[in-house]
């Protein structure tokens, strides 16, 4: 696509945030952000300072979330900033962005796909359980799922450096949804097809282990009480799972509003703009706490650390 039919669009869609007056949107999602900054590297703290915690494979997948997690706000947040002060940055670097927000994205998905499944694995085999997923083995399947996260938007980021005439054009506005719409100039479906494939497998071994889980375990009366603690967990993972999974949904839908001429640009704005601001900081907003301070080992580990650190003071005072 020609660099002066980029550049409008993307000021058109700036005109479009502001008229919209998106602002109240954007200034919550700021401060939810910088709040998830500081809680996940308390936890990461905790996670990586005790010995025990790095040699259970479950923490290990938790530290790897909320390092995603971290990544993908960060990137998320200078591009929400930019885009706000019509900042004009160069496409090469907004591709750039856009593919390491992407990555990081991913590898969330995968990995609290893995989290399930490890919680499958222990309870169906607890006896071969450490054998099955030991921690030197779930680190190196964590960094193949960074480089399986990283393949496809790199690739995408080449491809469209290939084909780009200009490298030292700059755009007002920077978007995953308008770099990936780009690219769908040439061939709109094969997009669709990657995300509903790889959305699908992993939905897909989400229920089936959730299933198995409940025909395992439903003889063993943990599902009797309507507050049991299997219940509310299966709950929370459940919603925070959903809340996961949405946003890569709604950008699917993004993508098809972004090729038909006859929408109009404030929807395309409206939901852009809520995806990026709420839907996509929900999960991450709320991970700390339901796969974080849950675990008994991370907030005893927390106690201990915020103990260890007044102790000094108050021998001080003494």
């Amino acid at each position: 696509m020609p660099s002066t039919t980029m550049f409008n669009l993307t000021k058109t869609w700036f005109e479009s945030l502001h008229n919209l007056h998106l602002e109240f949107l954007i200034i919550p999602a700021v401060v939810i952000t910088l709040a998830t900054l500081i809680a996940n590297p308390v936890l990461l703290t905790c996670i990586f300072l005790s010995r025990a915690l790095r040699q259970e494979t479950r923490y290990l997948l938790v530290a790897n979330t909320l390092m995603a997690d971290m990544l993908f706000l960060i990137f998320n947040l200078i591009t929400v900033i930019c885009n706000t002060m019509r900042a004009q940055i160069p496409w090469r670097v907004c591709e750039l962005i856009t593919a390491v927000s992407v990555t990081a994205y991913c590898c969330a998905i995968l990995t609290v796909t893995l989290m399930v499944v490890d919680t499958y694995t222990a309870v169906r085999w607890p006896l071969q359980y450490h054998d099955i997923l030991p921690p030197a083995r779930t680190r190196r399947i964590l960094v193949g799922m960074w480089v399986l996260s990283a393949v496809y938007p790199f690739v995408v980021l080449i491809m469209m450096e290939i084909h780009r005439s200009n490298s030292q054009e700059k755009v007002c506005v920077c978007l995953a949804l308008i770099s990936f719409s780009f690219l769908q100039i040439k061939d709109p479906l094969w997009i669709h097809v990657f995300y509903f494939v790889a959305a699908f497998i992993c939905a897909t071994m989400i229920c089936y282990c959730y299933i198995r889980l409940y025909m395992v375990t439903r003889t063993q009366g943990i599902w009797q009480s309507r507050f049991s603690r299997a219940r509310v967990t299966l709950l929370a993972h459940a919603v925070l799972l959903l809340l996961y999974f949405a946003p890569g949904f709604v950008f699917i839908v993004e993508l098809s509003l972004f090729n038909m001429k006859d929408k109009s640009q404030d929807l395309r704005v409206w939901v852009n703009t809520a995806n990026i601001c709420v839907f996509m900081l929900l999960p991450r907003a709320l991970a700390p706490y339901l796969y974080g301070l849950r675990y008994r080992e991370i907030s005893d580990t927390l106690m201990m650390l915020v103990q260890r650190n007044n102790r000094p003071s108050q021998n001080t005072v003494s």
